[in-house]
């Protein structure tokens, strides 16, 4: 059996943050029942409306609304917000992660809450906080990274240990560990995750340089991507797009299709402004003037739509692209995720490639997961 010890509470930031029963509904007469002022304020948070939200779910929380000290969490670490209070926020997330750190995973609809919660602890406990008298403490974010992440099956939880695994700041690096998450959480459609693979590709980094797949992911991670993660997923396409060369974008443009349906999501269009579902998206340029495509398949198209003025040849004989084109792509993706040491490939990885160099099994560092939080959690 997993526990996890709820004397945690007073390791990390003492008594004060050890909250005692929540008061009785007294609701006033704009809400008809709890349910209704959570409804309003999620309603409320979802439009960008943070102080009717505030109003709507501290009245939900008094009666024990489980998703109402969730949203108001969400509201204060909100840093573009007008109601950003760290403290609160760490609080609140804090007092969620050690009240329900024994629903399952699989059976529980409040888990994948609480698996966000112990990934935004995480967040503050590896920076600290100090208006709430909170210091970095890398190994018990860790610890609560492993629970979201493997427990939980958390993928943001999964993407940031896998982030901590390749660069090795508070942690020893493991490349090939951080690679088979970077990649399992591609195929599942984190645009996250996609985006920083790309840039992988693209810059050599960590693995083999391939213009062709690095594009063509980005370009999934760019239409999947949710407004909140958009800025720097867009940063990463253009940095590509840009320094692309005419036939690497046409092979990648022979990929996109399929990858979307494969490992694309319908993108989160929450409004976090409170300005409606418009087009926010800046006009991008090159450095050369050109501008940025996002559409590469739509450009594609009404290039091919228009009359031909010249006879163009195919990539390979033309030498346009000359010794960085890269050999023939696959038109499609194993849809199975494969962990490392099985001998199949993912974005072009043979045998001894991106997922096998080396890689070790998940349980390598399941191991880790079964050491407390400062000696208090174990996991099954």
């Amino acid at each position: 059996m997993r526990t996890f010890d709820r004397t945690v509470c007073t390791l990390l930031t003492g008594a004060m943050l050890c909250l005692g029963a929540i008061g009785a509904w007294a609701a006033p007469a704009k809400y008809t029942s709890p349910q209704d002022a959570l409804d309003q304020g999620i309603g409320a948070f979802n439009g960008g409306y943070y102080e009717i939200a505030v109003d709507a779910l501290e009245q939900a929380a008094q009666s024990h609304m489980f998703l109402a000290p969730y949203y108001l969490a969400r509201i204060y670490a909100d840093n573009n917000g007008s109601r950003t209070d760290h403290a609160k926020a760490y609080e609140l997330y804090l007092k969620i992660a050690e009240e329900h750190t024994d629903v399952d995973p699989d059976d529980d609809r409040r888990a994948p809450y609480v698996a966000k919660a112990m990934t935004r602890i995480a967040g503050y406990l590896l920076t600290g906080l100090p208006e709430a008298n909170l210091k970095a403490n890398p190994k018990i974010a860790m610890e609560y990274l492993r629970e979201a992440a493997q427990f939980f099956r958390d993928e943001d939880a999964q993407f940031e240990l896998a982030k901590l695994y390749l660069h090795g700041d508070v942690i020893e690096s493991d490349v090939p560990y951080a690679r088979h998450w970077l990649s399992v959480l591609s195929q599942k459609g984190h645009p996250g995750a996609q985006a920083y693979l790309a840039d992988m590709l693209w810059r050599g980094k960590y693995m083999k340089a391939d213009p062709v797949r690095a594009l063509a992911l980005i370009s999934v991670a760019v239409s999947s991507a949710p407004t909140y993660e958009r800025l720097w997923i867009e940063d990463i396409y253009q940095n590509i797009y840009c320094g692309a060369p005419n036939g690497v974008r046409r092979q990648a443009t022979g990929l996109v299709a399929d990858w979307r349906t494969r490992y694309g999501r319908k993108p989160d269009m929450r409004d976090d402004i409170g300005l409606g579902l418009l087009n926010i998206q800046p006009t991008r340029a090159c450095g050369n003037g050109e501008m940025v495509v996002f559409d590469m398949e739509a450009q594609e198209q009404l290039s091919a739509d228009q009359p031909a003025t010249a006879v163009v040849q195919p990539p390979a004989t033309t030498g346009t692209v000359s010794a960085s084109t890269p050999p023939a792509v696959p038109a499609a993706l194993p849809a199975a995720v494969t962990p490392p040491g099985s001998g199949a490939t993912f974005m072009g990885a043979s045998a001894g490639g991106m997922l096998e160099a080396g890689a070790k099994s998940v349980d390598a560092h399941d191991v880790g997961a079964s050491a407390s939080v400062s000696g208090t959690a174990t996991a099954r």
